[in-house]
């Protein structure tokens, strides 16, 4: 499970978060059911090829819907770097978790993610400066920091939680395998790199592919709050 309150991970039926101590559901309590969706996998397993290729079927399936969002993604992303980044790639995630679940998308879909713009724009900010001091230390810490944070958008707009405990809960997913997830990362960076060979233009498909591959991954190690996919 996780603390609703800071994020961080606490053991089934504990009283109390062992982070910020504040009270956790029990069993019986009808008033707050959500935080008893948030179940953290007991072993974790990263499976990069797996979900990277999962992200290309899906990709594949719909290539020119996903292309037309990378490129309004990457327009608008130009036009103000940083400031409107978290609330697109928040839209871009809800899109994925419902194409993953098998749910009808729409185009519009992707702009959905500015009904979370003041927790993703924070996120952005502080995840881009962290990441930042990391690759100013050593590029290996700001690739760790960056695998750290990989989910903190999926749990914005699946849980409904805020900037910091949503930062903590994609920390409490990673902590289990730094090296691994820290690979994952890597290995969608070289798809982007095979997407900038090809004129630039094969990044508005592996951009969706990473989305996607990171939406599978949640997926499969938290699993998607049934009302986010409404």
């Amino acid at each position: 499970m996780f603390c609703q309150q800071c994020g961080a991970a606490v053991e089934p039926n504990a009283p109390f978060c062992p982070s910020c101590g504040k009270p956790q559901p029990t069993e019986g309590v009808e008033s707050a059911p959500a935080p008893a969706e948030l179940s953290a996998p007991r072993a974790v397993q990263v499976r990069t090829g797996d979900w990277i290729g999962q992200g290309w079927q899906l990709v594949k399936a719909d290539m020119v819907n996903f292309i037309l969002m990378s490129l309004v993604l990457l327009a608008l992303n130009a036009v103000l770097p940083l400031i409107l980044q978290g609330a697109l790639n928040a839209g871009m995630y809800m899109v994925c978790m419902k194409k993953l679940a098998g749910k009808r998308t729409e185009f519009g879909d992707l702009f959905k993610g500015f009904n979370f713009f003041v927790p993703t724009l924070v996120a952005s900010l502080l995840i881009a400066l962290f990441v930042s001091g990391g690759f100013l230390l050593c590029i290996i810490p700001g690739l760790v920091l960056s695998a750290m944070y990989q989910f903190t958008y999926l749990f914005i707009v699946d849980r409904k939680m805020e900037f910091w405990p949503a930062m903590q809960a994609s920390h409490a997913i990673v902590k289990n395998d730094y090296f691994g997830f820290t690979l994952f990362l890597l290995a969608v960076g070289l798809i982007h790199v095979l997407g900038v060979l090809c004129c630039l233009v094969g990044l508005l498909v592996t951009i969706p592919i990473q989305f996607v591959a990171v939406t599978a991954a949640y997926r499969d190690l938290v699993g998607f709050s049934p009302s986010s996919l409404e």
